[in-house]
């Protein structure tokens, strides 16, 4: 009998399974650039938390700050048998589309650190959408710093946010010439 060169699994199909699972199943809706900056910023910030599961979409997870990190769980503030991780961020869900929504808790959304924290990574996606020549060229395909599962989530947001501006017709345009299409068309 021969032996299973692969035992474990490992090896292409597992990450070709990973890649494919990651991809939005329904036809994406025409995005225009507020929304995929809005949702590409919400995105990455919940994607750059630690969580070393595979969310599921419309499941709600929960993300905490403890030790300096934001960590993604699958246990809400009130379920903890032994008291949460740390100070309770807001409630994430996976949309359908493969981008991340967060409801944000009262309680953390006024501090100084939180917001600065904030605004700090929202300019950062700015200066990425800024300097990338298209749109489509900032999107996240392959972010090595993140683990496994966040950068399949990763692939996931870009290749769902370039369909979404392809039907837009925005997606080989620069940042700037899409934020000017936007003024154009709220007049």
């Amino acid at each position: 009998m021969d032996k299973n060169p692969n035992p474990q699994g490992k090896g292409l199909s597992p990450i070709l399974d990973g890649l494919s699972s990651s991809r939005a199943k329904a036809p994406l809706p025409p995005k225009q650039i507020d929304q995929v900056s809005s949702e590409l910023f919400t995105s990455l910030f919940v994607l750059n938390a630690r969580f070393e599961f595979r969310p599921v979409a419309g499941q709600s997870y929960w993300l905490y700050f403890t030790d300096g990190k934001f960590k993604l769980f699958g246990v809400a503030p009130g379920d903890w048998v032994t008291g949460q991780p740390g100070q309770f961020v807001g409630e994430c869900v996976l949309q359908p589309d493969v981008t991340w929504t967060i409801n944000i808790n009262e309680a953390i959304a006024d501090e100084t650190w939180f917001t600065d924290y904030v605004e700090e990574q929202r300019q950062l996606v700015e200066q990425t959408l800024n300097e990338a020549e298209t749109l489509e060229d900032a999107m996240p395909y392959y972010l090595q710093k993140l683990p496994y599962y966040s950068r399949l989530l990763a692939y996931g947001v870009g290749t769902s946010l370039k369909e979404s501006m392809t039907r837009a017709g925005i997606n080989a345009l620069g940042y700037e010439e899409a934020m000017g299409l936007l003024t154009h068309s709220a007049d």
